[in-house]
């Protein structure tokens, strides 16, 4: 076990990598990876290729701009990663948006990298891929029985929600939003952890990618309630832009608004991160739909209650 230096390429990974107790051998990490706390001292190995300042709007456009070129967001450091010998490399195939691509890693590990690294890719759609993908993880690292039991520890924590959630009578309707201007809702694991919490999913689908939507589908559906969760950003970050739908006219007839039944959730932190704490972001739903069950143990941290 000496002999292992990690190199992990996306936030939720990192993540995995501690839960299974191996934080003290990563050597360098993205520069998205913020969690837990300790490993911001690691050496960053990415950057991206564009502003990241700016609204929604126009971050949605550079984004584009690039993949209709072809090209990744983010870029590869080969030389730090040579400087760094990694043995294991963790990267995903999921979105080219969210994190280093697989190409892009096979690429700086063709042009220079000695080390001849272990690549350790990883592809979340759903919630059974996260279980999956932890277990691959742990298993490049030889360290099986830590990814089995981790993942029960994490199976329990969500079924103990679950259990809890039985004795809800009446469901509500509930629209994750992923991304603001364009809007987008969620979809992947979010469909998944919505029905855990006992909550009725309007837009999105299990092990689909998220879909673009038309705030018509919004006043439409007019749902019980709205959770705001934008793909990188944090809860004040988020703020600086829930005034491009709640500015809209059909905005205050909403039931969700009206009820005062709208929140604003840490999407980056929790919802978007395919790794251990997809619990956490189970628990915070719980506690948003069904607060006469669940205490607001994550309220001003995860999640607000937006008010305009």
């Amino acid at each position: 076990m000496a002999d292992i230096r990690i190199v992990s390429l996306i936030a939720s990974a990192t993540e995995i990598v501690c839960a299974l107790g191996y934080k003290d051998y990563l050597v360098g990490r993205s520069h998205e990876c913020d969690y837990p706390e300790e490993i911001k001292a690691l050496p960053i190995c990415t950057s991206v290729k564009f502003a990241v300042d700016g609204s929604s709007y126009q971050i949605d456009q550079r984004v584009k701009a690039i993949l209709q070129e072809g090209l990744s967001v983010y870029k590869v450091s080969a030389e730090m990663l040579e400087k760094l010998q990694p043995t294991h490399l963790v990267t995903q195939t999921q979105c080219e948006v969210c994190a280093v691509s697989l190409k892009d890693v096979e690429e700086a590990v063709c042009q220079m990298i000695s080390s001849q690294p272990l690549i350790v890719s990883l592809e979340p759609n759903c919630l059974e891929d996260i279980w999956q993908d932890i277990k691959k993880v742990a298993n490049a690292l030889g360290a099986t029985r830590a990814g089995e039991e981790l993942t029960i520890k994490l199976k329990k924590r969500m079924e103990d929600v679950v259990e809890r959630c039985k004795s809800v009578s009446q469901q509500p309707t509930v629209a994750c939003i992923e991304w603001i201007e364009p809007l987008m809702s969620t979809g992947n694991w979010m469909p998944e952890l919505v029905k855990m919490a006992a909550g009725i999913n309007l837009f999105g689908l299990a092990g689909k990618h998220s879909p673009w939507m038309q705030w018509s589908q919004l006043v439409e559906c007019n749902p019980d309630i709205i959770v705001v969760m934008p793909c990188g950003f944090d809860i004040e970050r988020t703020l600086q832009e829930m005034h491009l739908i709640s500015q809209k006219k059909e905005w205050k007839d909403l039931k969700a608004v009206s009820t005062n039944r709208v929140f604003v959730a840490d999407g980056n932190q929790y919802f978007n991160r395919p790794g251990p704490r997809v619990v956490e972001s189970l628990e915070i739903l719980a506690e948003i739909f069904h607060p006469e069950l669940f205490t607001s143990k994550y309220e001003n941290v995860g999640w607000i209650r937006y008010k305009k």
